[in-house]
């Protein structure tokens, strides 16, 4: 398929005073119209200031270096400055962040904050604009949106205001849709009608989605395809079911391995990861995940292993100079 959102050779380093950290280095991907890919990785991996820094989303103050090339639907995303980003952002590619409470003015009400979007990327105003607004509440599925658009975010709970975010990120129906962990703030019931919510909106809307998420469990019935991240590198890349059936890469059975199964004894230990991911302040020799992979040989230090072809699925990649599949038992990863 032809690649709607595509990244070559991505790399971002952050500065500080005394040192450049290479947050994100060299990542291939591409995201088709209408498909979703979710990236996965522990905090810290690059999996946001991949996702943001093309964009122009960085915290104020923070300096930043990209190299290599992202487009949008033919647009050169480095190449056109702030101003070019800016006139992109909300209309061909929008962000549903994090925590809905911070992501929303506590000093204006819910309304007011749903048809200023409209007005700025629509060009509605007046009456137009709160119309578009009520049309939106509804289509997100926030109950009695005319009440609704009379409160303010403290009188919402965490599902209706990550709703109002959602409204918000969709009102100009843009292309691509970036949600930076949509549901950790939320409850468990409240995280399965959101996915289920992203869903459905993408279906009906055509768009394509980044589902950014440190919990591979939540990908498979998600996402279509998986981008798993270590340490600003890409480990593995492919359609979700085969990736989760049949890792690859050790990273990602490590994930895989660390959720918990419905057949565990009551009081089973905790399948963790051992060792801690690498300083990125400094070059990385070799593999990433070498330290604290059980498959290391001394040349895994040495030589960066290069993503190659996985035999069995299309586009189905993966970084590492032992690759093997390992089947998952059927539920595991659901």
């Amino acid at each position: 398929m032809t690649a709607l959102y595509d990244i070559r050779d991505l790399t971002v380093d952050l500065y500080t005073r005394s040192a450049a950290v290479r947050v994100v280095d060299g990542v291939n991907l591409s995201v088709a119209a209408g498909e979703c890919l979710a990236i996965v990785g522990e905090s810290g991996s690059g999996k946001t200031v991949m996702s943001f820094a093309p964009i122009g989303l960085m915290p104020e103050g923070v300096s930043v270096g990209l190299t290599g090339g992202v487009r949008l639907a033919g647009a050169d995303l480095l190449a056109g400055g702030e101003a070019a980003l800016a006139r992109l952002r909300g209309r061909e590619v929008a962000v549903i962040f994090q925590d809905p409470m911070t992501a929303l003015n506590p000093a204006r009400r819910i309304g007011r904050q749903i048809a200023e979007v409209c007005t700025l990327h629509l060009g509605l105003k007046g009456a137009a604009a709160e119309a578009r607004a009520l049309e939106l509440m509804r289509l997100v599925g926030i109950s009695d949106p005319e009440a609704r658009m009379r409160q303010y975010p403290h009188e919402l709970s965490g599902g209706l205001c990550q709703r109002v975010v959602i409204a918000m990120a969709i009102a100009a129906e843009p292309k691509l849709l970036i949600a930076d962990e949509p549901t950790t703030a939320l409850d468990v019931t409240v995280q399965a009608q959101i996915l289920d919510l992203l869903r459905d909106l993408r279906a009906r809307m055509g768009m394509a989605m980044i589902l950014i998420t440190h919990d591979i469990g939540v990908v498979a019935n998600a996402a279509d395809r998986v981008a798993v991240m270590y340490a600003g590198r890409l480990a593995e890349v492919g359609p979700v079911d085969q990736v989760l059936r049949q890792p690859t890469h050790p990273y990602t059975r490590a994930l895989i391995d660390a959720i918990p199964r419905p057949e565990d004894p009551v009081g089973s230990p905790f399948r963790g990861l051992p060792g801690m991911p690498p300083q990125l302040a400094g070059p990385i020799r070799g593999c990433a995940f070498a330290p604290r992979c059980p498959r290391a040989t001394p040349g895994c230090t040495a030589l960066r292993p290069p993503m190659r072809g996985i035999a069995g699925g299309a586009g189905w990649q993966a970084a590492c100079h032992h690759l093997t599949t390992a089947t998952v038992p059927k539920g595991a990863a659901a």
